[in-house]
């Protein structure tokens, strides 16, 4: 196995359309492809996927110990795979203290690094953007460009002549085109699911990268992985052994090396759809919902008596109810849309959630359970939502936290006997120090 990370200087270069035009013109060639996508990310898996034809996972080196990266790279992997893995942000950037980069991720699997720079105000200021992106540390090897959102002939014979000149390998240039931009919208890109032309999308940017870029230099490129196929490490304990999880476009926030995790424990899984009014399977022991985007369908899921009855009715049993992020407020009394108008929800938890007022909650934490009822250990978790708290009544706190640099966040989320929920997205167990 050989890998790569596709990684920019910062975000919004265009990495994403570049990676998915990768792994599809890769695919049609006959290559074998494995996804993957650096740090917290739950949306562009989903897209990693769709053009690959193979479940994206995610590596974090920040949140994600260093055996369970390596498991999840030696599960992965086959005779003749290629590992592509996306970037989040910039090369070096990371959490708030500094550590969890890409590059970190690129020294631990021994990724080769292609930056894709995003030259639409560049000229040759672009040899030492590079320069320094290639040279700043010694275990992490850029072993080429591409240049993206080149404007004009002569624009890419000046990026050329700048690059010349400090002999970095350029693996294509992709001319400026508005139909290579994907939709966004708070949290990232509009969801792969929701996307009506993904097919198309994907195609024509297979097709920009087949006509652009040298795909046997980029292949060239890829390092060899001195991965062993390994048991990954004791994973975060399943919910139950029998697991009803919400899957749709409200609720698609799922990181897959947990949903391996479960499985890989002898949980059994299954799937319901809030918005097809489904409920949860009967016989599940836990219900599970994740995160994704509850507030855009607030009015549709008030209104879906199959799914809030069979929660409900789950919960009186003493099935365990876990929510997190879009899960967690749609276990609350209400949610307050946009708009202002404001939408019951299971009612299970003491919680009114609000986007009237929206302001942004964004970084890595540290978990402690404070108590033993739905986890037994301290985790690592992200953050990210632009939802605001109205109102939270009588319950027992989840969790104490402390973010990425120590410090003290207080107590976060809700449990209610066996009903419990916070907006931390939980990605793995936290190493003892």
């Amino acid at each position: 196995m050989s890998g790569l990370m596709i990684a920019a200087p910062s975000s919004g270069s265009g990495k994403t359309t570049v990676t998915l035009g990768l792994m599809r013109a890769l695919k049609r060639r006959g290559h074998s492809i494995s996804p993957g996508k650096a740090g917290p990310d739950y949306i562009d898996p989903a897209f990693h996927a769709a053009a690959s034809g193979e479940p994206c996972l995610n590596y974090d080196p920040w949140a994600m110990r260093r055996d369970l990266l390596l498991a999840n790279a030696g599960r992965a992997s086959a005779d003749g795979c290629t590992l592509i893995v996306e970037a989040m942000m910039g090369l070096y950037d990371g959490a708030a203290d500094g550590s969890g980069t890409p590059a970190d991720l690129a020294a631990t699997l021994g990724l080769a690094v292609i930056l894709v720079v995003d030259c639409a105000r560049l000229s040759h200021s672009v040899a030492a953007l590079v320069r320094g992106y290639a040279g700043h540390r010694d275990d992490v090897r850029v072993a080429g460009v591409i240049l993206n959102r080149v404007g004009s002939d002569r624009h890419e014979a000046m990026l050329r002549d700048a690059l010349g000149r400090i002999s970095v390998p350029i693996f294509g240039v992709i001319r400026q085109d508005a139909a290579l931009r994907l939709p966004e919208r708070h949290l990232g890109l509009v969801q792969a699911g929701e996307h009506g032309a993904l097919e198309s999308f994907i195609d024509h940017a297979a097709a920009t990268i087949e006509a652009d870029c040298d795909l046997d230099a980029i292949l060239a490129a890829a390092l060899p992985l001195p991965l062993q196929t390994r048991p990954a490490p004791a994973a975060l304990k399943p919910l139950g052994q029998r697991i009803a999880i919400a899957r749709d476009v409200a609720f698609a926030f799922v990181y897959e090396h947990l949903i391996a995790g479960w499985r890989g424990q002898g949980a059994e899984l299954s799937f319901f759809s809030p918005l097809a009014d489904d409920g949860p399977d009967g016989a599940a022991e836990a219900v599970y919902l994740p995160g994704g985007y509850p507030e855009l369908h607030a009015e549709r899921l008030a209104g879906a008596r199959g799914f809030r009855n069979g929660v409900r009715q789950a919960a009186e049993r003493g099935v365990r109810v876990f929510g997190e992020c879009g899960g967690y407020m749609a276990l609350g009394e209400g949610l307050v849309a946009a708009d202002g108008r404001r939408h019951e929800m299971l009612g299970l938890l003491p919680l009114v959630t609000s986007f009237a007022e929206r302001k942004r909650h964004l970084g890595y934490r540290r978990l402690h359970p404070v108590d033993t009822t739905f986890f037994d250990g301290p985790m690592t978790a992200h953050e990210f939502h632009y939802a605001t708290i109205v109102s939270a009544g009588a319950a027992e706190p989840l969790f104490s936290v402390t973010d990425a640099a120590g410090e003290d966040l207080g107590r976060a989320g809700l449990r209610r006997r066996n009903v419990a929920g916070s907006f931390m997205h939980l990605i793995d167990r936290l190493e003892a120090p």
